[in-house]
């Protein structure tokens, strides 16, 4: 398991404060974590890095991450590089889509 998913002392996940949404293009994967309540946007932005994000997708996501913060829409979102295995059309992988990629974020803990 990696540090990302190490399990958290209070046993919550991101999925009891956030929903996600993702998307893919190519071999690139975007991935949105909203806060369902604004009063924890403050968490998400603290919590979820790039380096965390590539730590919880690694041996998925080969590339770089890069993370965008939106602040006025309670909301953090990553683009990342060479995460679909060459691309959705070509990899042999079963279902490595971006909607795969936003349900596994929500297991992240708290």
């Amino acid at each position: 398991m990696s540090k990302a998913a190490t399990p958290s002392k209070t046993g919550r996940t991101l999925r009891d404060i956030a929903l996600a949404r993702s998307g893919d293009k190519g071999n690139r994967a975007t991935l949105s974590v909203i806060a369902l309540n604004p009063a924890d946007y403050p968490e998400l932005e603290r919590l979820l890095t790039a380096e965390r994000v590539r730590a919880h997708f690694a041996g998925v996501v080969q590339g770089a991450v890069q993370r965008y913060t939106l602040p006025h829409l309670g909301a953090v979102h990553f683009v990342m590089f060479d995460a679909l295995g060459g691309g959705v059309t070509r990899s042999l992988a079963l279902d490595a889509h971006g909607k795969t990629l936003s349900a596994a974020v929500l297991d992240l803990p708290l």
